[in-house]
């Protein structure tokens, strides 16, 4: 698994950058010699509600997701979308995919003297120059010409040819070409292998004439592959790239010096160490606690609304939690025939050819790191994993990206550093292995940094079978695992309905998060619960909600049955406490739960029924919210759609 942005090019242009975001990303997961079987998208945009620009980026960002990956034939499986002013006249665009393989023709990377240094894929042209220098600035023009330009076509034949290349072991080493083009992808394969590499940049093919050596080398033109092989298999090689209909030029050799030297001809062009090309001297930057953090962690004064049911009708249209169907129903989810939990989901599910499933769900929430940047990343980490137990998937890896402003301003630095802190903390803790990620600086516009942006995937491993979300029937119980706090800070119910910002923001009690895990995986390993909805944006309100509008049917909760601190209503309502799962039983099998979440000491309780054709939230028996399901479920399900395609 692996995980890239395409931040900078989105933002100028959206419908290139988003795509060769998922090109750039995809040959990643080939160059380990597997098989890219999965896309997940994370997407950030400002307020669409106001901003047509806004909207503008994020409807062809979603295009350009879903024409590269549709074309490619590899499913988007899933996702998540958000808006926030701090991204306004900016795009964050990630992409993660999931490769599949088996362990034996893993590409190991190796190389001795005189292997040669073979590229394959498109032409190199002048798109692109100066790609990552652009990305590594706050964005104040619109640098058209370093966007790359994306051919998912070359890319679909490099796959299918770089995979038979695999099987026929013609591929000693690989690398893609990313960012800074064939000058980072030569210096850092050599280094990595610990060998020289000479290069002739007269041997390269080019898609302009008159090319510079300096332009050739740095350009970041897509859809190309560094590889190392023998002179025994060469001739295999070319046979295989001609087969494809795509180019292949031997460009170099491996050498035992150490050194990458570019040539043109027999003319030296540059002789340089490969470890000073390809290893950045550390920084020590300084850094210091924001100043606004002591201001935003004060609880705000809020007016307690008199009318909870328009509220909730509020809060289930808004743009950050309304269904995201138009997004998704435009990626090919089912293409390749693995996918048997799909995007919608609280985590999407692939069958793999060894019998066992794999869930995945990527996450972040810029609001609770604003506030708190390490109790945000930790919470960000841990909503992840809650997503892929319910589907009944042990969490086994991550990838991380972290996203911020310009690292060079010290409070900005801080935050960083505080994510960093918490992710390490919460992956330690529950023993789930780092597998890659990206760090992304600079995430600037004239008016402003973004809010710190760490964004978790998780990868899930189910034995068996995974929990299919079945139908819910009239008289089938919710219950509650998890114990819900005070805990308003960041949540969209301050942002959103209050237009505030600060508060509590969530923390995760690690004992009681392993404890709620565990328990959630025993019992739907029984085979005795309906389906699991974990608890997040916009809280228990959205939560219960969100069950009853995707089954079609009405239910009534009581609030003072919840297990929590004491707390006002609309704090119960909408509070985004982390560790929390809606667990729907029939109620034959509601003793047989109940006996397994009293035996594991977590903090549950029966809080509902379901049955009817409304949302009915009582407290003391008193009608606290009564809404109707189809009415819901209308906004619900058309509001984004609207927003985005009418404004």
């Amino acid at each position: 698994m692996h995980i890239e942005s395409h931040n900078h090019p989105s933002a100028v242009e959206p419908f290139g950058g988003a795509a060769t975001g998922v090109g750039g990303v995809i040959r990643d997961i080939l160059s380990a010699g597997t098989r890219p079987i999965a896309i997940l998208d994370g997407l950030r945009f400002g307020d669409i509600e106001k901003d047509p620009h806004a909207r503008w980026l994020f409807k062809n960002a979603v295009s350009g997701i879903a024409d590269y990956g549709n074309c490619l034939g590899i499913p988007t499986i899933g996702g998540e979308v958000e808006f926030d002013n701090c991204y306004a006249n900016y795009a964050l665009v990630d992409v993660a995919a999931i490769g599949f393989g088996k362990k034996d023709k893993l590409i190991k990377n190796r190389a001795i003297k005189g292997d040669l240094v073979v590229l394959i894929g498109g032409p190199t042209g002048r798109d692109g120059i100066g790609g990552s220098q652009f990305a590594s600035d706050s964005l104040e023009s619109e640098n058209r010409s370093a966007v790359q330009i994306p051919d998912p076509f070359i890319e679909k034949l490099i796959i299918e040819a770089i995979l038979e290349a695999r099987d026929q072991k013609c591929i000693k080493a690989m690398k893609d070409l990313g960012g800074g083009g064939l000058s980072c992808a030569v210096s850092e394969t050599a280094d990595s292998l610990g060998v020289g590499i000479e290069l002739d940049v007269n041997q390269i093919h080019t898609r302009e004439s008159n090319m510079k050596p300096d332009e050739i080398m740095v350009s970041e033109s897509q859809e190309r592959m560094l590889i190392i092989t023998d002179k025994k298999k060469l001739n295999t090689l070319k046979i295989i790239c001609k087969k494809f209909r795509i180019q292949c030029s031997v460009i170099g050799k491996v050498k035992t010096d150490s050194l990458m030297q570019v040539k043109k001809g027999a003319k030296i062009l540059a002789a340089l160490p490969t470890k000073i090309v390809a290893n950045a001297p550390l920084l020590d930057r300084p850094s210091a606690i924001p100043k606004y953090l002591n201001k935003l962690q004060k609880e705000p004064f809020l007016k307690t609304p008199t009318n909870f049911s328009n509220i909730l009708l509020k809060m289930i249209s808004s743009p950050n939690i309304a269904n995201k169907r138009w997004v998704y129903g435009q990626y090919d989810h089912e293409v390749g025939i693995r996918t048997v939990i799909k995007p919608g989901n609280d985590a999407s599910v692939l069958r793999l050819d060894n019998g066992k499933f794999l869930a995945a769900k990527i996450d972040g929430n810029p609001k609770h790191c604003y506030i708190d940047p390490r109790q945000g990343a930790i919470g960000c980490f841990e909503e992840a994993c809650r997503n892929v137990v319910c589907t009944g998937a042990t969490p086994i890896g991550m990838v991380d990206h972290l996203q911020f402003g310009n690292p060079e301003d010290p409070e900005i630095f801080w935050t960083f550093l505080e994510s960093l802190k918490g992710i390490t903390d919460f992956a330690k803790s529950f023993k789930i292995p780092c597998v890659g990620g990206k760090v992304s600086f600079y995430n600037e516009t004239p008016k402003g940094p973004i809010k710190p942006t760490p964004l978790i995937g998780i990868l899930g491993i189910i034995e068996k079978h995974p929990l299919r979300p079945l139908q819910i029937s009239n008289d089938d119980v919710l219950v509650i695992v998890g114990q819900t706090k005070n805990e308003l800070g960041g949540s969209e119910y301050i942002e959103y309905i209050h237009g505030l910002i600060g508060g509590r923001c969530p923390e995760v009690d690690f004992k009681a998060s392993k404890q709620n895990m565990e328990t959630i995986l025993e019992v739907i390993r029984k085979d005795i619960v309906k389906c699991v909805h974990d608890c997040s944006k916009g809280g228990l309100a959205i939560a219960v909600s969100e069950l009853c509008m995707i089954n079609n049917i009405g239910c009534k909760i009581s609030l003072e049955k919840i297990p929590s601190e004491k707390l006002q209503t609309d704090r119960l309502l909408f509070s985004e406490s982390h560790s929390r799962y809606l667990v729907v039983v029939e109620k034959k099998n509601l003793k047989n739960v109940q006996n397994i979440l009293s035996k594991k000491k977590v903090q549950y309780n029966v809080i509902g029924n379901f049955g009817g054709s409304k949302i009915i939230i009582e407290r003391n028996s008193k009608k606290i919210a009564n809404l109707r399901v189809d009415k819901a479920r209308l906004k619900w399900m058309n509001s984004l759609e609207e927003l985005v395609l009418h404004g």
